[in-house]
């Protein structure tokens, strides 16, 4: 809640108003507060990747970084390129590092906290270069703080991290590694209570 706002008024002589002025006061002040977690809330995500109902979000991040390939045998038995992991810095609304994004898929903040996932939804990225927009579902958490809280992720406004296309995997490339630059937009969101 922005109580400065119900400070200023109070400082002010809201109190000598009355207590209608004051509760008129608290409430824009309510407002303000819920407006800018509004603000939070992407509003183009499609149903099949939408957060469960009862879970709010607790950290928007912009993340800039690779997937990284590797040309692999798939389990059929044709050579083809497999993820093998994110490698990405996550950045706030200034740009400030945040925390990192790699293998498991795992997220750490900046306090040390970790969450580890599984997707659970997906759907095609409206740009066609761009890797698809996710659901993840927390499936394990390490150490204490802000990541500790996250049920559910979202990442959303995807550009590139692609892989080479499929006959780039050759079997003069078997094993090798690529990485394949990419940005995305990362919800991570918590029980709402």
């Amino acid at each position: 809640m922005n109580t400065s706002l119900v400070a200023v008024a109070h400082r002010r002589g809201a109190r000598s108003l009355g207590p209608a002025v004051s509760m008129l006061c608290i409430l824009v002040a309510l407002a303000t507060a819920r407006s800018a977690a509004a603000d939070m809330l992407p509003s183009d995500v499609p149903e099949s990747i939408r957060a469960p109902a009862g879970e709010k979000v607790i950290l928007k991040a912009h993340a800039t970084g690779s997937q990284v390939y590797v040309c692999a045998q798939s389990a059929e038995g044709a050579l083809q390129w497999s993820l093998k992991a994110p490698d990405a810095r996550l950045h706030d609304a200034k740009g400030k590092v945040v925390g990192t994004h790699f293998a498991g898929p795992t997220w750490k903040y900046r306090d040390g906290s970790e969450v580890t996932g599984k997707a659970v939804g997906h759907t095609d990225s409206p740009d066609p270069e761009a890797i698809p927009w996710l659901l993840v579902s927390a499936t394990g958490h390490k150490g204490t703080g802000l990541f500790t809280k996250v049920s559910s992720i979202q990442r959303i406004h995807t550009m590139g991290g692609k892989p080479p296309a499929a006959a780039q995997c050759t079997a003069e490339k078997r094993d090798q590694e690529v990485r394949s630059q990419y940005a995305a937009d990362y919800y991570f969101y918590a029980p709402a209570s």
